[in-house]
């Protein structure tokens, strides 16, 4: 059955089915720092590819899916879902997760679940699952990307300093027709160690800027909103890794 039959099949008597998120059901979330607003500007002027990088609490993630969201909830909008794109790399190695495909790759989709519940308080902790029925979210992880074409779609790659150069190569040349594409990341923040497994991020951006189609945008210090704790943390690791430069 598609989406907009689904929609139609049971309605209430303001001729809606109130088990069905609408673009209604979703938060009004304004920018908060001139970066997140720059974001919005972008996203609202119809950007095709964006790359929002910077340091942790900035919104990055958070921002990127409202907008999405805002978008794929009007009826008869141009895109059929949004396409959330993750690598599976834990910080810690902790063996092999039991479970299937699904199981395996769910607890990487917390986050986004979180967002969800937030962004949508009708549905709450099941907001997430709601969409995922009604085909408006997908997730998946960087082992399954290749082979598909996501067309009519917005991708979002979330924690792409989690990615080495060739998941992010399979991932830029699966974006398919009328589809926009937002990456979300840090370097600073990769849990890649290995040598024969590095972040492929730094290349990445190098890569964009001979790109006329990419924009990137970059959080800093004054854009963290998460807490006044991170932010205070975040400069005196930076003040760390400053005086640790020098000494060498």
């Amino acid at each position: 059955m598609s989406r907009k039959k689904n929609r139609q099949s049971v309605k209430n008597s303001n001729g809606r089915n109130p088990n069905l998120i609408i673009r209604g059901d979703l938060k009004s979330i304004k920018p908060l720092t001139i970066n997140q607003d720059k974001f919005y500007k972008l996203y609202n002027k119809g950007t095709e590819a964006i790359l929002l990088h910077g340091v942790a609490g900035t919104g990055k993630t958070y921002i990127a899916l409202y907008n999405a969201l805002n978008e794929v909830l009007i009826e008869n909008n141009e895109y059929e879902k949004i396409v959330i794109v993750r690598s599976a790399v834990p910080s810690r190695d902790i063996g092999f997760l039991p479970g299937n495909e699904k199981e395996k790759t769910e607890i990487y989709s917390r986050p986004y679940q979180d967002i969800c519940s937030d962004l949508i308080p009708r549905f709450g902790k099941i907001a997430y699952m709601k969409l995922m029925e009604q085909g408006l979210i997908e997730f998946m992880t960087t082992s399954y990307v290749r082979g598909l074409t996501m067309d009519n779609s917005i991708v979002i790659v979330d924690e792409c300093q989690n990615m080495n150069d060739m998941e992010i190569n399979s991932i830029m040349t699966r974006v398919g027709k009328n589809s926009r594409i937002i990456f979300c990341g840090d370097f600073r923040q990769t849990d890649l160690y290995r040598k024969q497994d590095m972040s492929g991020l730094n290349k990445f951006i190098s890569i964009t800027k001979h790109m006329s189609t990419f924009k990137m945008l970059e959080f800093e210090i004054t854009d963290i909103v998460r807490s006044n704790l991170v932010k205070e943390y975040i400069l005196a690791r930076l003040a760390y890794d400053d005086m640790v430069l020098m000494a060498s």
